[in-house]
Formats: structure tokens, sequence, C-alpha cells
């Protein structure tokens, strides 16, 4: 795992060969792929292919027993969960282990919660959040830490249709803004394939397929233009 900031040219995850057993048990085999700055990609898979685990070995959360893995250390991560601490203000979570006096850190706050409408609630309780207003928390809580990376685990998978849609629309906006490269594992084809430049389909351990998206050319929606063969492609891939 690399440390600090990539080089201009340099691909922000370079994964050569991964391997990992649990118990003798292969996980994840002979996997290899590279993902450069501003480039948005999604992992697919059935549960239990070995997409979660992939992230956590590119996050350094996991060590693989086999191949290697270059990643920026720049970089924060998100889950389906928020994991915001629940007995300190929303601000506080926010900017949770950044150095600074209060009053620094809740500029930061505020200016990171701007970006994603949570301005008016820097003094909340965590539980006092919607689903949709912890994960913009979430993505502002990434914001702060200027990230070349953003690693996001099934980040809306328990959000109802409608606020997914808006979170999909916001993760969009600012990853176009901060030209974040962005490794995102989703169950929602129709999500991977609205935001990514590529999927990568996982199954049984490795990758079976890297599928580009053409994205010169989008709907209203912000779907490629052929988004409807696309997920049709994937689902095929995946019985």
């Amino acid at each position: 795992m690399t440390n600090g900031r990539s080089g201009a040219d340099a691909p922000l995850i370079e994964a050569e060969r991964i391997a990992l057993s649990f118990d003798g048990r292969p996980v994840l085999r002979d996997v290899s792929f590279t993902l450069r700055a501003g480039e948005f990609v999604s992992l697919i898979g059935r549960s239990g292919c070995g997409k979660s685990t992939l992230l956590r070995i590119v996050s350094g959360l996991l060590e693989p027993t086999g191949g290697d893995v270059r990643a920026t250390g720049s970089q924060a991560i998100g889950f389906q969960d928020s994991r915001l601490v629940p007995w300190i203000r929303l601000w506080d979570n926010v900017t949770l282990g950044l150095p600074g006096s209060k009053a620094e850190r809740r500029e930061i706050a505020r200016r990171a919660l701007e970006q994603v409408q949570l301005a008016d609630h820097m003094d909340a309780w965590p539980t006092a959040l919607s689903g949709g207003q912890a994960q913009r928390a979430s993505l502002a809580r990434a914001l702060v830490r200027d990230p070349e990376l953003l690693l996001l685990d099934e980040p809306f998978g328990a959000l109802d249709s409608l606020t997914r849609y808006d979170m999909q629309d916001l993760l969009a906006s600012l990853e176009a803004e901060h030209g974040w490269g962005v490794l995102m594992v989703t169950h929602d084809i129709a999500e991977a394939v609205r935001l990514s430049d590529r999927v990568l389909v996982m199954s049984d351990g490795v990758i079976a397929s890297d599928i580009a998206i053409d994205r010169s050319s989008l709907d209203a929606e912000g779907r490629p233009a052929d988004h409807a063969a696309l997920e049709d492609r994937l689902r095929a891939s995946l019985r």
C-alpha cells in the first residue's frame, strides 16, 4: 500500500493477481485491475463473490494472501451504515480526528455540510437525521479529508428509491467537482450504469468482465444513451 498522494500520471489503484483465502477457502483468486484519477468504477456481483472483500483490501483493512495492491494513501471510505458517532454533534462527526481548534473544525465542517445541503444541521444529533441525511453527512466527512480516492461499500443500499436517486445525483456532482477516483460496491445494476465509467463484474472470486461505459451522450436523468442494453448485458452476466 502506498502512502501520501499519487503522482500526476500514476493510477490510484493497481491490483495485481490479488488472492485471499479464509480457513483454506478461496474468496479472491487472481484479481487484477487499475483505477485512475477521475474514474468511477463499480463492482457488481452476487452476494459472496468477493466485492466487499476486494474493497477492504484496497483500503488496507485486509491483507491479501497473494498478489500485490498499490493504492494511494489519500482515501476516504463510506459504508451502507453511515457510522456516525451518536453522542457527538454532526459537525464534530464530520471532522472527527482532524487537527485544529474547535472553531477551525466547525468552519471546515460548515463548508463541507454546505456542499451536501446540510449546513442547517451542523448541531444536530445523528439520531435526528434521516437515512438520506446521514449518508450526506458521510459524504461531507469524505470531503473534509480531501481524498484522491473514494471507496464506497453499498453506500445507498438502505435508502428508499427516491432518496437513493437524489444521493446518486449528489455523488456524481461531487465526484465531477473534486475529481475523485471512485470504487463502489453495489448490487444495483441501474445505479452502476448510471454512475460508472466502468463496471467490473465479479464471480467466484474473479473479475469475470470489465465493461466500459460510453458517457459521451447522456439522457435527461444522467444515464448513458444505451443504458437499457447495458443493464440487460450486466443482468445476463450475473445469471
